[in-house]
C-alpha cells in the first residue's frame, strides 16, 4: 500500500518512492566533526544512488544522566546544522524538546523531530504541527503501533500532513527493548510514511546505570528485515569511532560499515517494491 508523499525540499518520503536514509551522529560534537561525518554519509548515499536526510540533536534533554553531554545547544547547534545545509546542501533534521525553542528550530530545520517521551504531549505536538514543517515523531516504547492513530489526529488537526512516523522499539522488560516488525505494517496502514529507528531500536535503555546500552552490531540485521516490510526510511546514528562518541556510541554504527550495508537494503526496497526480483 502507498502512502502520503511528504516531500522535503528535494527528497520524497513515502508513496511507492526508493528507501531514504536518515543518517548522522546521536549529537551535534562540534562543527568540524559534524561536517565531516555529514560529508563521508553523503559521498556514501551518492555512491549507493540513496536520497539522505543529516540528522544530529544541537541537546539531548532526555539523557539518562544529569553528567551526560546533551550537546552545544539550541543556537550554536543550529549554527551548524545551517553550515551542514549551506556547504553540503543536505536538508537537516533535529528534535525539538521544548515550547521556547520551536519558533527558531523550525526557520532552520527542514524536518522537527518529536522525540519518543514527548509523543503524546498534546499541546507540544500541536504546536510543533502549526510551523507547517515536515514532522517526524518518534513512537514512545510504551505504545502499542494502533495508538499512534491518536498521534496522527492529533497533528492532522492543525491541518499539517507533512507527517513522517518513526518506530524505535518496544519496552521489554527494564534496560531492554524489542523490534516487532508487525507494528512497522500496522503503523504503515494509516497511510504515513514510516521510518524505522534501527540505532535506537537495539539500545539497552538506562543499562550502564547512569548511561544506556546497546547492540549496535545487529542494527545491519534490523534494518534489512524492517526494510522488507516496506518501510519509506531508514534512520540510523552513525560516528567516526563509536567507542567515543559522546552520545549512545554503544547502539551506533561506525562510518568504515555502512556502504555495503545500505547496497543492500536499497536492493531489498527494490525488490519489495517492485513486486519482485
Amino acid at each position: 500500500m502507498a502512502t502520503r508523499e511528504v516531500h522535503v525540499n528535494s527528497v520524497t518520503i513515502g508513496g511507492d518512492r526508493s528507501l531514504v536514509l536518515v543518517a548522522g551522529p546521536c549529537v551535534i560534537e562540534g562543527e568540524e566533526i559534524t561536517l565531516r561525518i555529514a560529508e563521508r554519509i553523503k559521498e556514501t548515499t551518492s555512491a549507493v544512488g540513496m536520497d539522505l536526510i543529516f540528522k544530529s540533536s544541537y541537546d539531548k534533554a532526555n539523557r539518562s544522566s544529569i553528567h551526560s553531554y546533551r550537546g552545544p545547544g539550541l543556537d550554536e547547534g543550529l549554527r551548524i546544522l545551517r553550515r551542514v545545509k549551506e556547504k553540503l546542501n543536505l536538508p537537516v533534521l533535529s528534535d525539538v524538546h521544548r515550547f521556547e525553542e520551536i519558533e527558531k528550530a523550525s526557520a532552520l530545520l527542514d524536518v522537527i523531530q518529536v522525540p519518543a517521551f514527548l509523543c503524546r504531549q498534546t499541546d507540544f505536538i500541536m504546536e510543533v504541527a502549526r510551523t507547517g514543517k515536515a514532522i517526524n515523531i518518534k513512537k514512545g516504547p510504551f505504545l502499542a503501533p494502533w495508538d499512534i492513530r491518536n498521534v496522527i489526529e492529533k497533528v492532522t488537526s492543525t491541518g499539517n500532513h507533512n507527517l513522517l512516523l518513526t518506530e524505535r522499539g518496544t519496552s521489554f522488560g527494564y534496560n531492554n527493548l524489542v523490534s516487532d516488525m508487525r507494528s512497522l505494517a500496522i503503523m504503515r496502514s494509516f497511510g504515513y510514511p514510516i521510518v524505522y529507528d534501527a540505532t535506537h531500536s537495539v539500545q539497552l535503555p538506562g543499562a550502564g546505570g547512569d548511561r544506556s546500552g546497546g547492540q549496535g552490531e545487529l542494527v545491519p540485521q534490523l534494518a534489512r528485515a524492517a526494510t522488507a516490510t516496506g518501510i519509506d526510511a531508514l534512520f540510523i546514528e552513525v560516528h567516526e569511532d563509536p567507542s567515543r562518541a559522546l552520545c549512545d556510541g554503544p547502539n551506533s554504527v561506525s562510518l568504515d560499515g555502512i556502504g555495503f550495508f545500505l547496497a543492500q537494503v536499497k536492493e531489498i526496497d527494490r525488490i519489495v517494491k517492485s513486486g519482485g526480483p
